[in-house]
């Protein structure tokens, strides 16, 4: 018997030590992240840039209260650390026509090796590989290989560079933005955060885009310090879980770097207990991912994460989140979810509803404390 309870407090202390490090994930399916989303909840367009709504959700209490974004210097304290994502998106949406007139969406998702890129084609079931397509410039568009998918291997003539995008490229508003018109020049602005510097995004990290200079320089006067970090936004944040279970689902890979500076300080603030505030679901898997791959210390340098954060996820330095409102069913809203509890921010995005908060790239935010 006394062997038997030994075991028992082995496999208990074994379970434990499991969920502390951060691996076990609660039993949930993607069925729990549901809830009603009415059409016209969805932001079409932006607002002037820090004039959002911002919810306010205490996950210790699940308190809510409703501000504006101007209102967050006062929200934060003296001391916190904001982490920023300054990531560049690129106007990956390019359109390029056969010479039969026939219209191809070409949306470049990642640059590949030899100037090639990986790409989603639509239409793509009747494309053929080596197609030239007309890109309306001069070049042309080639389509190289078939992934599966709808995704191609494609190329340019001349080469699809940064330059060239920003000559021929829209910016790549999400799916669920839908114009008549489309995107628009001003759209190049606005889907786009002010601390922009790294060109590698093809969405952009949300939450950003309601910080201002002048909001940016008041949160420096409260005392607040902010951090850079890059993590390229890839087409994976919109992609829903189709699969019952979350675990099943393949998170798309995306690059980071942290630089020696932001490294130090976010060393500094851990060791020192202040609270760092991500801005955005993407600066969160940055900061857990590169906590996870250097020990629980961050390190400096480009690495990459596929990292699936959900309920039962143990969080190793995130300590505040001001995020935007996520689609039903997403990775995003599970990992907001682990944050402050799934009960507790569906009952938010009801109460967001009710009250006509704007939802989604374009819409309002959420700070989670």
């Amino acid at each position: 018997m006394p062997h038997r309870l030994q075991g028992i407090k082995r496999v208990r202390r074994s379970f434990l030590a499991w969920t502390v490090r951060g691996r076990y994930h609660a039993p949930v399916r993607t069925a729990d992240f549901d809830y009603e989303l009415p059409e016209g909840a969805i932001a079409q367009r932006a607002r002037p840039r820090g004039t959002s709504r911002l919810l306010v959700l205490d996950r210790r209490t699940g308190t809510i209260s409703h501000r504006r974004i101007a209102a967050l210097p006062g929200l934060l304290r003296p001391g916190d650390l904001l982490l920023l994502n300054d990531t560049r998106v690129i106007p990956a949406r390019l359109f390029a026509r056969r010479p039969t007139g026939r219209r191809f969406e070409v949306f470049l998702l990642e640059a590949r090796e030899g100037g090639v890129w990986e790409a989603l084609l639509r239409p793509s079931a009747r494309a053929r590989e080596g197609e030239r397509l007309d890109a309306g410039d001069g070049g042309v568009i080639v389509l190289r290989q078939r992934l599966g998918d709808g995704r191609w291997l494609v190329g340019g003539e001349p080469a699809l560079t940064l330059e060239r995008l920003e000559r021929l490229g829209e910016a790549p508003l999400p799916p669920y933005i839908r114009r008549p018109e489309g995107a628009q020049p001003e759209d190049r602005d606005r889907y786009q955060t002010v601390f922009a510097a790294r060109p590698g995004a093809v969405a952009a990290p949300t939450a950003g885009l309601h910080l201002t200079p002048e909001l940016l320089g008041a949160l420096r006067d409260r005392g607040v310090e902010t951090v850079t970090v890059t993590l390229h936004v890839g087409i994976g944040t919109f992609r829903p879980v189709s699969a019952e279970r979350p675990e099943d689902h393949r998170m798309h890979s995306e690059r980071y770097e942290i630089g020696p500076a932001a490294a130090r300080s976010i060393g500094r603030a851990l060791a020192a207990g202040r609270r760092i505030v991500c801005v955005g679901t993407t600066t969160v898997r940055t900061l857990e991912s590169a906590l996870a791959a250097g020990g629980g210390v961050v390190r400096p340098g480009r690495l990459s994460t596929d990292l699936f954060i959900r309920p039962g996820y143990r969080f190793l330095g995130v300590g505040a989140m001001l995020t935007n409102f996520h689609l039903p069913r997403s990775t995003l809203l599970m990992l907001v979810s682990a944050f402050a509890g799934r009960e507790r921010v569906l009952a938010a995005y009801r109460e967001a509803i009710v009250r006509n908060y704007r939802l989604f790239s374009y819409g309002d935010a959420m700070l989670i404390v």
